[in-house]
C-alpha cells in the first residue's frame, strides 16, 4: 500500500474529457465480450461438444475462475507500484491485451479425436491463460475511475458509458457468438471461427482503453516489496472500508446471480424451448433493453443518489427472475417478456456499483492518506469473478445431481424431467433468491454524494490524470 508523496498532492478538479470517456468505455467492449462468450458457451462445448461431464466442465472454469481469485490481489498490488513508480497503470492493461486473443482461440481449438480427459486438460491450460491475460487488464482498468473523474456525478457519466458499451458487447457476443458457431455444419470449426472473430474484437477494444490510461509524473521510488504482499493488503481493505465490504458483497452475490443466469441461458434454450438457436433471442430480450435504459440509470442516480437507483434496479431484477418460474411447466415465447424487465434492471445493476467504487477508492484515500485503488481493484475483480465463476459451477452441480445426460456433438440424447426442471430453477428462482440476499448485505453501505464531493482526494486525483 503505497502512501500519497508529493507528487500526488491535491489540485483543482479537472473537467472529465469526451475522449477519455469514449476510450474508456470502449474497453467494455473487450471485457463484456470475455465476461459473456466463455459463461454461454463453454460449458455447453465441453459436454456436447467434446463428450467432458458436466461436472468435470464445472470443475474446469471453477478452476480457472479460482487462479483469477488468486492472483488478482497480486496484480492489484503489482498495478499501484507501476502507478507509483512511473505514472501510468499501462503496462498491464497492453500485456493483456495483447496475449488474450491468442489464449482465448486456443481454448476452443480442441483437436478432433481427443479424449474427452485429454480434451479437459487442453481447456483447463487454454482457459486458465485467458482468464490472466485478462485480468492484467482488468484490474488496473477498475482501477481507472478514480483517476479519471474527481467527482460523484463525474464517475456516474464514466461509468454509464461504460456500461452502455459493456451492454452493446454482451448483446454483440452473446447473440453474435453463437451465429457465428452456426456458420460451420461441423461444431468444432464453428467454436473455432467464433473464438477467432471474438478474441480480435477483444483484443481491439482493450489495447483502446489501455492507452487511454493516463500518463503522470512518476512519484517517489517505493523499495522492494514482497510480491505476495497484495493477500494481506487486501485483507487489510476488506477489513478496514466498510463501504467497500457491503458494495463487493452486493456486487458478488448479483455477480452469481447474473453468472447463473447466463450458464443456463444455453440449456433453457436447446431443452425447454427446444432451439439451440433460441438463446440469441434470449440475449436480444435481455441486453436490448439495458442499452435503451442505462442512460435512465444514470439520469435516476443524479436525482436520488447512486445507492437508491442501485436499490431499486435489484429490486426489478429480482421480480423480473420470480416471473420466470412457471418456465418450469409451461415453456414458451413469454420467457422473453420478464427477461426483458431484467435486462433492463441489469443495466443499473452493472453501472451503479461500478460508479460507486471509485468513490469507495477515494474516500479510503482522504480518510487514511494512502494510494491502494489497484488493491481495491484487485478485490473487486476477484470477487466478481469468483461470482460469475461459481455461477457456471453451481449450474454444473445442478445438471450433474438432476441427472443431466452429457453427449458428443454427434448425439443428441434425451433429458430427464429431473434436468429439466433444474434448469429452469436455475435460471429463475436461484437467481432470485441471491438478489434478496445482496440486498441485505448492502444495508451497510453509508457513502452518500455531500462524502464524495467534500473529498479533495478526488480533485488531485483527476488533475493529474489530466496532465
Amino acid at each position: 500500500m503505497a502512501p500519497l508523496t508529493g507528487a500526488q498532492a491535491p489540485a483543482p478538479i479537472a473537467p472529465l474529457r469526451r475522449r477519455t470517456v469514449v476510450g474508456y468505455a470502449i474497453g467494455s467492449l473487450g471485457t463484456g465480450g470475455f465476461g459473456t462468450l466463455p459463461g454461454l458457451v463453454l460449458l455447453y462445448y465441453m459436454t456436447d461438444s467434446l463428450g467432458i461431464t458436466a461436472l468435470i466442465g464445472g470443475v474446469i472454469i471453477g478452476l480457472a475462475k479460482l487462479w483469477d481469485v488468486v492472483i488478482d490481489p497480486l496484480i492489484g498490488t503489482l498495478s499501484d507500484r507501476l502507478q507509483s513508480r512511473s505514472g501510468t497503470r499501462r503496462q498491464l492493461m497492453l500485456t493483456g491485451a495483447l496475449t488474450l486473443p491468442l489464449a482465448f482461440l486456443t481454448t476452443f481449438a480442441v483437436p478432433a479425436g481427443f479424449a474427452p480427459a485429454v480434451a479437459a486438460v487442453w481447456v483447463v491450460a487454454a482457459f486458465v491463460l485467458s482468464t490472466t491475460a485478462f485480468s492484467l487488464f482488468q484490474v488496473p482498468y477498475i482501477a481507472l475511475p478514480a483517476e479519471l473523474a474527481g467527482d460523484y456525478d463525474g464517475r456516474t457519466r464514466l461509468l454509464t458509458w461504460r456500461v452502455i458499451v459493456l451492454t452493446v458487447a454482451i448483446l454483440l457476443f452473446g447473440a453474435g457468438g453463437p451465429l457465428l458457431r452456426g456458420l460451420s455444419d461441423d461444431p468444432r470449426t464453428g467454436y473455432l471461427v467464433m473464438a477467432a472473430v471474438a478474441g480480435l474484437v477483444i483484443g481491439a477494444g482493450l489495447l483502446v482503453a489501455a492507452l487511454t490510461a493516463p500518463r503522470g509524473a512518476a512519484g517517489i521510488p517505493q523499495p522492494r516489496a514482497n510480491p505476495f504482499a497484495g493477500y494481506p493488503q487486501a485483507v487489510a481493505a476488506l477489513r478496514e472500508v466498510p463501504a467497500l465490504r457491503a458494495l463487493l458483497g452486493a456486487f458478488v452475490l448479483q455477480a452469481l446471480a447474473t453468472g447463473i443466469m447466463l450458464a443456463a441461458a444455453q440449456y433453457v434454450a436447446t431443452w425447454l424451448l427446444r432451439s439451440e438457436d433460441a438463446v440469441t433471442l434470449l440475449f436480444l430480450a435481455l441486453i436490448a433493453p439495458a442499452v435503451l435504459v442505462t442512460p435512465l440509470w444514470g439520469m435516476l442516480a443524479r436525482r436520488v443518489g447512486k445507492e437508491r437507483a442501485f436499490l431499486l434496479a435489484s429490486v426489478l431484477f429480482g421480480i423480473a427472475a420470480l416471473g420466470v418460474v412457471p418456465v418450469a411447466l409451461a415453456p414458451g415465447d413469454w420467457i422473453y417478456l420478464p427477461v426483458a424487465l431484467a435486462g433492463a434492471a441489469y443495466a443499473g445493476m452493472q453501472a451503479l456499483p461500478l460508479a460507486m467504487l471509485p468513490d469507495v477508492i477515494d474516500h479510503d484515500a482522504r480518510a487514511r492518506g494512502t494510494a491502494r485503488g489497484g488493491v481495491i481493484s484487485g478485490v473487486w475483480t476477484a470477487g466478481e469473478t469468483a461470482g460469475m465463476a461459481l455461477g457456471a459451477t453451481v449450474l454444473a452441480i445442478v445438471l450433474a445431481v438432476t441427472g443431466y445426460v452429457e453427449s458428443t456433438a454427434e448425439v443428441v440424447p434425451t433429458q430427464p424431467d429431473s434436468a429439466l426442471l433444474g434448469i429452469a430453477l436455475t435460471f429463475s428462482l436461484l437467481p432470485a433468491a441471491l438478489l434478496l440476499a445482496s440486498l441485505l448485505v448492502f444495508r451497510s453501505y453509508r457513502l452518500r454524494r455531500d462524502d464524495i464531493d467534500a473529498d479533495p482526494v478526488g480533485g488531485a486525483v483527476a488533475a493529474r490524470s489530466a496532465a
